[in-house]
């Protein structure tokens, strides 16, 4: 530090470390301002909605079908064995397998999502699907609780019938 300058320790400059920067964390820098068309951005913006509905329908799907597709694989299951331990592990080892594949696609959605985001012309740095699995287990115990209440109804007990 003799000639006067500063060292470059602010974090800004670093990318939050002390000393040097982590790869490939170096702010971009081009020789020109890259060339927007904006037909390719509305085409962009329009399949990152998609991408976007992609996932909803996943996420949905974590709450009601595939239960259901599970509970009748460990139906069938104990109906042709004739136990009902395995056809309960069966279903519970598919729920979970399953569970795991939809959470690992909609994370690699996730990450087009973002991508398509920024081409099309959005300031885009997390994803949405921490958002869309909170939505969406809201919207399915809501809808759940609406069709235990209201639809299926309180039990003799509570409403006796006339």
């Amino acid at each position: 530090m003799l000639d006067g300058a500063m060292a470059r320790n602010d974090p800004t400059d670093t990318g939050g470390l002390f000393i040097g920067r982590r790869p490939g964390t170096r702010p971009l820098k081009y020789r020109a301002a890259p060339v927007r068309d904006p037909r390719r951005m509305r085409l962009d913006s329009a399949l990152a909605n998609l991408v976007l509905l992609v996932e909803v329908a996943l996420c949905l799907s974590l709450w009601g079908p595939q239960p259901v597709g599970w509970l009748w694989v460990g139906s069938q299951v104990d109906y042709l064995t004739g136990s009902v331990m395995l056809g309960i592990v069966v279903a519970f080892l598919g729920l979970l397998g399953s569970l795991m594949i939809t959470l690992s696609v909609t994370t690699r959605l996730d990450g087009l999502w973002r991508i398509l985001r920024r081409a099309g012309g959005h300031e885009q740095r997390d994803g949405i699907l921490g958002r869309i699995f909170a939505v969406t287990a809201v919207t399915a115990g809501a809808a759940f609780a609406f069709w235990f209440i209201v639809i299926q109804g309180p039990g003799p007990a509570l409403a006796p019938r006339q």
